[in-house]
């Protein structure tokens, strides 16, 4: 019984994600593909390896050895490819990168312009992708790096992920201008309209966790997620806003004032990637190791803006 490897993989990506049409993107093939690769096989082993029902497929019990014999494969070719850099120097092989709209600016931008200097055969390709789509994305296998902003506490890091910290990154207050006056404490804002994000939002938790804190209800005459379009609010002083310091590492829009209250909180941005026996691939290690770099960056710019406010 002659048995393809290739199609070792197939299935295990099937069972990783679930189904066929949704395995399709991690292989970078199409629905029809998968299920063809799927049924030669079946025809190499004389058994069936999944059970198709209305509902989607479920794996045989050939199908579940099988597959874990994928998932082994995978591994072992993961060492390879790491043992292959370390006697070569050479670090070669695609890398998705997923974040949001500020990482991918002031992090992952940096980032891969290092990967192109310094590992010119890493082929990154970066997703604009968060939340619960994104770890999804991550654990079964499209994603290679996630970059995830989360306050400590509110959502716990799923199981089989790594997670290195990239930065720390602070609550700013930010005001009009034309507002032309200082606020000397949170409380100074309390009759005043702010900007704020969708219920469930990281901003718009920290401004009610300090409006509380100050013994208030912020007024929320706006509501919008993307910090562009909060900055551009701002500035048109239609309210005050809590944004995380990297908003603001592109320097402040004209009309916007940054406060120098202190003691907001913040939140932390790490570079989460899936866990191997034998650790992460050399190509996402060097991801990795980029992405940390640009966060070292991007404090020392936000500890001078500091201290410039």
């Amino acid at each position: 019984m002659e048995i393809d490897p290739r199609r070792l993989r197939v299935l295990w990506a099937v069972a990783r994600r679930g189904g066929v049409a949704a395995a399709a993107p991690l292989l970078h093939l199409t629905p029809s593909a998968v299920s063809q690769q799927i049924a030669q096989l079946e025809r190499e082993v004389g058994v069936a390896v999944l059970d198709r029902g209305p509902r989607g497929v479920t794996l045989t019990e050939a199908g579940r050895h099988l597959a874990a014999t994928g998932e082994r494969i995978e591994a072992e070719l993961t060492e390879a490819r790491r043992a292959l850099s370390a006697l070569t120097g050479r670090v070669a092989g695609p890398v998705t990168i997923a974040a949001f709209p500020t990482a991918i600016a002031h992090l992952i931008v940096p980032a891969v312009r290092a990967l192109a200097a310094e590992h010119p055969a890493i082929e990154p390709r970066i997703v604009e992708l968060e939340g619960e789509s994104a770890l999804r994305e991550l654990t079964t296998g499209t994603v290679d790096v996630l970059i995830d902003d989360s306050e400590p506490g509110i959502v716990p890091q799923p199981s089989g992920t790594v997670s290195v910290p990239l930065l720390a990154d602070p609550y700013r207050v930010v005001v009009p201008t034309a507002w032309q006056r200082t606020p000397g404490g949170l409380a100074d804002l309390a009759q005043d309209p702010w900007i704020v994000g969708p219920s469930g939002s990281a901003v718009r938790r920290a401004l009610d966790r300090l409006a509380d804190e100050h013994g208030f209800r912020p007024l929320a005459a706006h509501e919008c997620i993307e910090f562009p379009a909060v900055l551009a609010l701002v500035a048109a002083g239609l309210g005050a806003a809590v944004v995380p310091a990297l908003a603001l590492a592109g320097g402040r829009p004209p009309g916007v004032a940054a406060t120098s209250l202190s003691a907001l909180g913040g939140r932390y941005l790490s570079a989460m990637h899936r866990a191997y026996r034998t650790g992460a691939s050399p190509a996402v290690a060097v991801t990795v190791t980029a992405l940390m770099a640009a966060g070292r960056a991007v404090t020392s710019v936000e500890s001078s803006e500091v201290e410039r406010t």
